[in-house]
């Protein structure tokens, strides 16, 4: 059976078109006259601040930029892809994200 992506890739994605929180943080770095290990700082701090408040609050709100929100999904059923044998898939929660009007408008 033929492997449906190359094996360089990621779910589809090349891995020429993924940035890494490396190049993430050279590129914030770059635009605000930080040092690297400066940005990398507060790069890992406005994570744990989302982390903390989707924990807590459930939703976080950035004008102009989108949301995110936490979501319960249900317990359910699924199927081991390898063998076909039916499993329960356990209930969870999720983050969501959805992009704000700017951001959405400066993708297209």
């Amino acid at each position: 059976m033929e492997a449906a992506y190359p094996p360089h890739s990621l779910w589809g994605i090349h891995a020429e078109f993924l940035m890494t929180k490396a190049d993430f943080i050279s590129k914030i770095a770059a635009k605000t006259d930080l040092s690297k290990s400066v940005t990398e700082k507060i790069i890992n701090c406005f994570v744990d601040v989302v982390s903390e408040t989707l924990r807590d609050e459930g939703r976080l709100a950035l004008a102009n930029f989108g949301t995110f929100s936490v979501s319960e999904r249900k317990e359910r059923q699924g199927r081991n892809p390898q063998t076909g044998a039916p499993l329960t898939i356990p209930a969870c929660k999720v983050v969501k994200f959805h992009a704000g009007k700017q951001l959405r408008d400066a993708v297209n």
